[in-house]
């Protein structure tokens, strides 16, 4: 029997298998219970070239109550993809990591999206 954690990664390993042969930088994501982290990774895996969280001080100031829901979800969507826009990065893979592509994660791929962000 597998538990929730190690089902999550084998997902994710799949997720990276798959993304690894398109040559493109990955967009990936992870959640915990209070925050929620945004990367954006070269193509060949070496370099993270922006990231964003809900732990920086200038989202935290941004945000009202911590930042393990949509609203902040959201507002680091946004910011991934500005700082992946300024790193000359425009087309990305979504790596979700294993987690449901629903809540904080579909809130932040649909923010940066709008931003945009193409994938």
């Amino acid at each position: 029997m597998m538990t929730k954690k190690e089902q999550r990664l084998r997902r994710s390993r799949q997720t990276r298998a798959r993304i690894a042969i398109q040559r493109v930088a990955r967009l990936t994501v992870f959640r915990s219970n209070l925050h929620i982290y945004a990367q954006v990774v070269s193509e060949d895996g070496d370099k993270v070239l922006a990231a964003a969280s809900t732990a920086e001080k200038s989202v935290r100031e941004q945000l009202s109550g911590n930042g393990g829901n949509v609203a902040a979800a959201t507002l680091v969507g946004k910011l991934i993809a500005e700082k992946a826009k300024a790193a000359g990065v425009e087309k990305v893979a979504f790596d979700r990591a294993g987690f449901a592509y629903h809540g904080r994660v579909k809130a932040l791929a649909e923010a940066a999206r709008e931003a945009g962000l193409q994938f």
